[in-house]
């Protein structure tokens, strides 16, 4: 993305330090910049603005401030940069459990904006991807589980082998147009229904 294109939203409760990350900001290429000075409601006001990315500059950031980013961090699901100009190990570790995808300790320098941006959108969407890719594996094993219940049960009740039972649940689902999945889900609910204590 072009930084042009880019919607850049600054938190700094310092509105002269906000004007110069801002003109920083412009100068580098990105021409779309809200700056936010007041916490108050902030979640509400990210939710409004509606940021491709976001860049917090926080002077002297006391535990509870920090922790206030760090939730809001987890929640708006975009890419952020945030500068402090002291920090602690610990600080560092929540950063990334929050999933702040720069965090830089020194302050901004405004020659550095552009490249520490395009890092952190960078890792934002390598980050996103393998939550995705994660998700996905856990869903797919989630169903093969599901369908080896849904066998074990055509197994025991029509006496069929491990092949025959996954034939059948794969003609079934082939003929009523829908997954195997759902059919194993369908079955497992019924046999459970028929025979509440038999092992599903």
């Amino acid at each position: 993305m072009k930084p042009s294109s880019l919607n850049v939203l600054v938190i700094d409760e310092n509105r002269i330090r906000a004007s110069v990350i801002e003109d920083g900001l412009r100068d580098a290429g990105y021409v779309q910049v809200t700056i936010i000075a007041d916490m108050n409601g902030l979640a509400r006001k990210i939710t409004e603005i509606d940021p491709d990315v976001i860049v917090i500059d926080l002077e002297n950031p006391n535990r509870d401030m920090l922790e206030s980013m760090f939730q809001i961090s987890r929640a708006v699901k975009r890419p952020i940069a945030m500068f402090v100009d002291k920090s602690d190990e610990a600080s560092i570790e929540a950063a990334v459990d929050a999933g702040v995808s720069a965090y830089i300790v020194d302050g901004l320098k405004q020659e550095r904006v552009r490249p520490i941006l395009k890092m952190a959108i960078s890792r934002f969407n390598a980050f996103s991807r393998l939550s995705r890719e994660l998700e996905e594996a856990r869903g797919e094993l989630e169903n093969r589980k599901l369908i080896d219940r849904a066998k074990a049960v055509l197994m025991r009740t029509r006496g069929l082998s491990e092949e025959e039972a996954y034939a059948l649940l794969r003609r079934t689902a082939m003929g009523q147009n829908r997954k195997i999945v759902e059919i194993a889900q369908s079955l497992i609910t019924a046999a459970s229904l028929l025979d509440p204590g038999a092992e599903v």
